[in-house]
């Protein structure tokens, strides 16, 4: 992955899109750009909760009476949201790695259905706003529940809750973290003013992953960090993904991607270190299969690679991509593997036949950076860097799409384990903010009567 920090933790892009001065300053590519270092910003929760005021906040009733669900005033601004939404599209720039012939790729797309609402806007609240460290990494939000959201908001782990609306400081990386759990041998460290790059929140565990090739675990209902440590070092460093997963055995593993080829293994126990599988190019993704044996490894390569996630040993090989890979999920089912590419698609895979890729489903102007299934597997969300989430019914074989289009950096995506809520994590100077969008059912009726 490209090596480009973002100093000021707060906003990633060089200038987020300005609502007030559309005509001055047209939309920027905020993929390739990065700010100066603000050494002011170590945990800037309680500013920003004292200065943020509840009627900025967004009600799915007031979006029903024509506000804007990201509370942008279109009335008061000397341009229509169709018309920034047009030139916002025209002037777009999506971030390449490799320059290869986009040309034949429209061919493979598949043809949808849009204008579905699969998920209802339920609230947006701008008291808790995600951040982002580095452009192509986007992973920094993830909800447990319904109502328990995590997000990263500067050098702060937000916990937001949905029901009673308010946000609470869970985690201070700005400060010296102390890792708890010691014992010989054991690979902690304590780490200061770490930058988190990426992040992952599964039952009660969240692993974080810093710039710098940091790796910090804490268990949610207790007190402190259970394990932190500088996993690698060096130019290439920088952690770009974790993933909480179990064996087939049952037991939980976190596994790290990381810049310099490496994919680790750690247990959940000690955070011990079981394995080291090394690739050829810098792996910007993993995701372990339902059942725990097969591993998803994408990165600097058009080509994505399935392993035996024991041993490490290749198995398959994904070919179809035309640039660099950020993104992957599995179905719960776990016969089809999703990926994100910069190419501005996402590929689904069979497992049974790993020859070509069964779909190609197409993004609306950049690079697909997240995706995630229902635990149902019933949808499939994939977000754009910024601007667009597309939610997927995957009972129509892909074929019906619902588009949620909104403003600003994509900080994240996460559906909750019981798939009643969609949560979008918007970074962004004005209108950062995190979406909360519901679930529809069309059968309360006969639900409740039966």
């Amino acid at each position: 992955m490209a090596h480009f920090q973002n100093q000021d933790l707060e906003y990633m892009g060089e200038d987020y899109y300005d609502m007030t001065d559309f005509e001055d300053n047209p939309f920027e590519d905020t993929e390739s750009h990065m700010n100066d270092v603000d050494e002011s910003l170590d945990s800037d929760f309680e500013d920003d909760f004292d200065l943020s005021k509840p009627k900025t906040d967004t009600s799915a009733l007031e979006a029903r009476n024509g506000k804007d669900i990201q509370g942008i005033p279109w009335e008061r601004l000397n341009f229509s949201r169709d018309k920034y939404r047009e030139t916002r599209l025209k002037q777009y720039k999506n971030y390449e790695n490799l320059s290869r012939s986009r040309q034949e790729l429209e061919k493979e797309c598949k043809h949808v259905e849009m204008g579905h609402n699969f998920y209802a806007f339920q609230f947006n609240t701008r008291l808790v706003k995600s951040t982002i460290v580095h452009f192509q990494l986007r992973n920094l939000l993830w909800a447990t529940s319904k109502h328990d959201v995590y997000l990263m908001q500067n050098y702060s782990v937000m916990h937001w809750s949905s029901l009673l609306r308010n946000g609470k400081e869970v985690l201070n990386v700005a400060k010296s973290i102390v890792p708890t759990l010691k014992y010989p041998g054991s690979l902690a460290q304590i780490l200061s003013r770490v930058q988190i790059s990426t992040m992952a929140v599964k039952d009660n565990l969240l692993a974080a992953g810093g710039f710098h090739g940091e790796l910090i675990c804490k268990y949610l209902n207790q007190p402190g960090v259970a394990f932190s440590t500088t996993i690698t070092t060096g130019e290439n460093a920088i952690t770009n993904a974790v993933d909480i997963c179990q064996t087939p055995s049952g037991s939980v593993r976190v596994v790290t991607a990381n810049n310099d080829a490496q994919v680790r293994v750690f247990d959940a126990g000690k955070f011990a270190c079981l394995n080291r599988f090394s690739f050829p190019w810098s792996v910007n993704s993993t995701s372990v299969s339902p059942d725990g044996k097969l591993l998803a490894v994408l990165g600097d390569s058009a080509d994505c690679l399935i392993a035996d996630a024991q041993s490490g040993k290749v198995v398959g090989n994904l070919k179809g991509h035309l640039d660099y890979s950020f993104a992957s999920a599995w179905h719960p089912d776990g016969q089809i593997l999703a990926t994100g590419n910069q190419d501005t698609t996402c590929r689904l895979w069979d497992v049974r036949n790993l020859s070509e890729s069964v779909s190609v489903l197409k993004g609306r102007m950049g690079a697909i950076r997240a995706i995630k299934f229902t635990s149902d597997g019933r949808f499939m969300a994939m977000a754009e860097p910024a601007d667009f989430v597309h939610v997927f019914d995957t009972q129509s074989d892909y074929a019906k799409v619902q588009e949620i289009d909104l403003f600003g950096e994509i900080a994240g995506i996460s559906f909750s384990p019981d798939t009643e809520a969609l949560f979008v994590g918007v970074a962004d100077r004005t209108y950062g903010s995190l979406l909360e969008f519901n679930r529809r059912r069309y059968n309360h009726y006969l639900d409740s009567i039966i």
